[in-house]
C-alpha cells in the first residue's frame, strides 16, 4: 500500500461507521445486523480485508442475509424500511472487507449515503445530526485524498500534509454551502412512510401499571430520563413548576396493592370532557416521549378536556381515539412509542366532582379498608386528629404529622406481610407510596373519603417548555371535600417529591434535551414558513426603531447579509477559477505514459529509476536518431508537470504524432539496414 493511502482508507471506514451509526441510534435495527457490521468495521480499521481474495464468493453471504430479512418482513416482525437500512449497512460492511480500489471506494461511499438517508427516515434526532455531519466531513476528505492519490504517479509518495490544509478549507466551504442551501432552498414537506418514532436512549422506564404495589425499593426515583414535555398557556414563566401531573387514581387497597374499582366508561372518543371547565383553564400541549411507556394520558391536575391525540409508532403517525375509565383516567386506544395531545385543566384547588354523581362502585370504594387492617392504624389516626372531622383540615393535620414523624428513604429491602403497619410502626421510613397510602387509609378509618393518585410532580423549564423526568414519578392523596370535590393533599416531605437522581446526570441530560429541542425546531421542523420568516426578518425594521419617515431602502442588516453573501460567492468563484486554472498533472502523467508506449514500439525503454529527462539525455549522448523529436517532447512534459504550463488542447496529440513519425522513420531505416546486411 502506498504511503498516505492508509489514512484515506481509515477515513473512508470511519465515514461508513458514522453513516451506520446514524441509523443505529434509532434503536430499530436488528441486533444481529448491528453485531455483524461492528465486526466488519473493526476488522477493516485493523487493516484486515478478509474478503479481498473471495469478493464474489463472499457476496453470496449477502443473499443469505437478504433472505433472512425478507422472511422477517414477510412475517411482519420487521419493517420494510428498517430491513432496507440493515441490508445497506451489511453491503457496506462487505465492501469494507474487500480489496480497496476505486470501485470499492465508490460503493462504500454510496452505501454510506443510503445509510444516512435511512437514518433520517428512522429517527432524525440530534445524535443522528451529529453522525450525519461526521459522515459528510470524513467522506469528503477521504474522497479528496483519493483524487490526490490518483493524480500522483505510481511510486511517488502522497503529499498528504501538503493537501490537508486546502482540503480543510474546501470542506469548510462545503459545510457553509450546505448550510446556505438548507436555509435558502425551498423546503418540501414530504410525508415519509418510514418509521418516525424511535425509543431513543432505551426502553420505557416509568413503570406505570394498573396497580400500585406497596413496598420494595424506589429505584425509579433516581431515573433522569425525560418522559414528558409540555408547553403551557398561560405560561407560568418560572424555572421550577412544582405542579402535580395526574395520570391514574386508585380506590381499592387490599393491604398490599392498590387497584381501581371502575372499568371502561367511554370506549372510543376523539375528545373527552371529564368535568365542566371555565374561562380560566390552563392549556397544555403535551408530548409523551418513548421513555414513558404507558397508554395513560398525563395532564396538570385537574384535567377538564383531553383530545387531538396523535400516536407515533414505528410505522408512522396517526390520529388516535381516547378511552375514558372510571376514576377520571384517560387512555389512548392505539398503542405507540410516543404520543402528543392537548389538555385543559382547572386551576389548583379542587376537582369540582360531586360525591353524588360518582358511580356507586366508586362511592363505596372511597371508604373501603383492607380486611386485615392493623387496628393500630385507626387508633393512631383518631389520636392524631383528636376530634377533627372536617375532611381537608383532617388530611392536612395527618400529613403534617407524617412529614414530621417519618423519614424518607428509597431503600426498603425485603417483602413485608403488612407493609403499611411496617411503615407506620416498625421502620417509620418509606417513599411517596407509603406516605400517600398511610394518609389515605388513616382518613378512611375516620370516615373521610379519600383515594390514591399517581402521576408526576414538578416541571423543569427547558427553552419554552417544561420537562418531566421518570424520577419525578409520584403518589399523593385525593381527599373528597364537600363543595370542592377531590382536593390534593401530599403527605410526602416536600424536599423528596421531585426526582432524587444525580444532579450532574440531570444537568447533562437537560443540556442534551436543550440541544435536541433546538435541533428539532431549527433543523427537523424547519419549514417553508420559517424560510419566509427569515427573509422577512432581513427586511423588517428592528424593534424600537420606529421612524415616522420610513425609508424605501432596506435596513442595514439586509445590506450586511447581502455583503456576506457576496463575499462568499466571490470566494467560491476564486476557488473555482484557481481549480480550473491550475496545472493538471493528471494530463501530463497520461502524456508521459503515451510517450513511453511510442518509445516501446522502437524498442526504447526507460530504466527502473530513470526519468524521461534522463532517458532523453542518455539517447542524446548515444546520438540516437529520435533524439531530435524526443527532446521537445521531454521539455514540454516537464513544463506541464512541474512548470505550471498545462498542455493545450491538441498539443499532446501533435507532439506524439511528431515523435511517432520519428520512431517510424527510425524503424524503417533499421529494417532496411537489416535486409541489406
Amino acid at each position: 500500500m502506498r504511503q498516505g493511502a492508509r489514512l484515506r482508507l481509515v477515513l473512508r471506514d470511519l465515514a461508513s461507521g458514522c453513516a451506520f451509526a446514524s441509523m443505529a441510534v434509532s434503536g430499530q435495527l436488528p441486533l444481529w445486523t448491528l453485531g455483524l457490521y461492528i465486526v466488519g468495521l473493526v476488522a477493516a480499521l485493523a487493516g484486515k480485508r478478509l474478503f479481498a481474495r473471495r469478493a464474489k464468493l463472499t457476496a453470496l453471504l449477502l443473499l443469505g442475509v437478504a433472505a433472512v430479512l425478507v422472511v422477517n418482513v414477510t412475517a411482519g416482525t420487521l419493517n420494510l424500511v428498517v430491513a432496507a437500512c440493515a441490508f445497506a449497512g451489511l453491503i457496506s460492511a462487505h465492501r469494507l472487507l474487500s480489496a480497496p480500489d476505486p470501485a470499492t471506494d465508490g460503493q462504500v461511499h454510496l452505501s454510506g449515503l443510503l445509510m444516512v438517508a435511512g437514518g433520517a427516515a428512522l429517527s432524525g434526532d440530534l445524535i443522528y445530526g451529529v453522525f450525519l455531519i461526521a459522515f459528510g466531513v470524513l467522506a469528503s476528505v477521504s474522497l479528496a485524498l483519493g483524487v490526490v492519490e490518483a493524480a500522483v504517479p505510481e511510486g511517488e509518495p502522497l503529499p498528504v500534509r501538503a493537501v490537508l490544509r486546502p482540503l480543510s478549507t474546501g470542506v469548510s466551504f462545503a459545510v457553509a454551502g450546505a448550510i446556505a442551501f438548507f436555509i435558502l432552498f425551498p423546503r418540501l414537506n414530504w410525508n415519509m412512510t418510514g418509521p418516525r418514532a424511535a425509543p431513543g436512549l432505551g426502553p420505557a422506564s416509568t413503570g406505570f401499571s394498573n396497580t400500585v404495589r406497596l413496598g420494595g425499593t424506589g429505584t425509579i426515583k433516581g431515573n433522569p430520563r425525560v418522559v414528558l414535555r409540555a408547553t403551557l398557556n398561560p405560561d407560568p414563566g418560572v424555572e421550577a413548576l412544582g405542579a402535580y401531573w395526574v395520570g391514574r387514581t386508585y380506590d381499592i387497597f387490599d393491604g398490599l396493592e392498590w387497584t381501581s374499582a371502575g372499568g371502561v366508561k367511554h370506549l372510543r372518543e376523539p375528545l373527552l370532557t371529564l368535568r365542566p371547565g371555565g374561562d380560566n383553564l390552563v392549556h397544555q400541549r403535551v408530548e409523551l416521549l418513548p421513555a414513558y411507556g404507558g397508554q395513560t394520558l398525563i395532564a396538570l391536575e385537574t384535567p377538564s378536556r383531553l383530545g387531538n391525540a396523535v400516536a407515533n409508532s414505528t410505522t408512522g403517525s396517526r390520529r388516535t381515539h381516547l378511552q375514558e375509565m372510571y376514576g377520571g383516567e384517560a387512555r389512548f386506544v392505539e398503542s405507540g412509542l410516543s404520543y402528543s395531545y392537548e389538555a385543559y385543566s382547572l386551576p389548583p384547588g379542587g376537582s369540582g366532582d360531586s360525591f353524588r354523581r360518582l358511580p356507586s362502585v366508586e362511592q363505596d370504594a372511597l371508604l373501603a379498608l383492607p380486611e386485615a387492617l392493623d387496628p393500630r392504624v385507626a387508633q393512631t389516626a383518631a389520636r392524631i386528629l383528636n376530634g377533627e372531622r372536617e375532611p381537608l383540615a383532617a388530611a392536612q393535620k395527618l400529613a403534617t404529622w407524617l412529614q414530621r414523624e417519618f423519614s424518607y428513604t428509597l431503600e426498603l429491602s425485603g417483602d413485608r406481610e403488612d407493609p403499611l403497619a411496617d411503615f407506620l410502626f416498625e421502620r417509620k421510613a418509606g417513599h411517596c407510596e407509603h406516605f400517600a397510602t398511610a394518609l389515605t387509609v388513616m382518613l378512611r378509618t375516620q370516615g373521610i373519603r379519600a383515594r390514591l393518585a399517581t402521576g408526576f410532580f414538578g416541571g423543569e423549564r427547558v427553552n419554552d417548555a417544561y420537562i418531566i423526568r421518570a424520577g419525578d414519578a409520584h403518589a399523593w392523596t385525593h381527599v373528597l371535600v364537600p363543595e370542592r370535590g377531590f382536593v390534593t393533599v401530599d403527605a410526602t416531605p416536600p424536599a423528596h417529591r421531585p426526582s432524587q437522581g444525580s444532579k450532574w446526570v440531570q444537568q447533562l441530560l437537560a443540556l442534551y434535551e436543550a440541544l435536541e429541542s433546538r435541533w428539532r425546531n431549527s433543523v427537523v421542523d424547519y419549514s417553508f414558513r420559517d424560510q419566509v420568516d427569515v427573509a422577512r426578518a432581513l427586511v423588517r425594521p428592528p424593534k424600537g426603531s420606529e421612524n415616522p419617515e420610513r425609508s424605501s431602502l432596506p435596513p442595514p442588516r439586509a445590506w450586511g447579509a447581502a455583503l456576506v453573501a457576496g463575499l462568499m460567492a466571490y470566494a467560491a468563484w476564486r476557488m473555482v477559477v484557481r481549480w480550473t486554472g491550475r496545472p493538471r498533472p493528471l494530463d501530463a502523467t497520461r502524456f508521459v505514459d503515451a510517450v513511453d508506449a511510442v518509445l516501446a514500439s522502437a524498442h526504447v525503454s526507460r530504466g527502473a529509476e530513470e526519468t524521461l529527462e534522463e532517458l532523453d539525455a542518455r539517447l542524446a549522448r548515444e546520438h540516437h536518431p529520435i533524439t531530435r523529436a524526443l527532446t521537445p517532447v521531454t521539455r514540454r512534459y516537464l513544463e506541464a508537470r512541474f512548470g505550471g504550463r498545462p498542455l493545450r488542447q491538441g498539443e499532446a496529440r501533435q507532439l506524439l504524432s511528431t515523435l511517432r513519425n520519428a520512431v517510424s522513420q527510425h524503424t524503417r531505416s533499421m529494417d532496411r539496414a537489416s535486409r541489406a546486411s
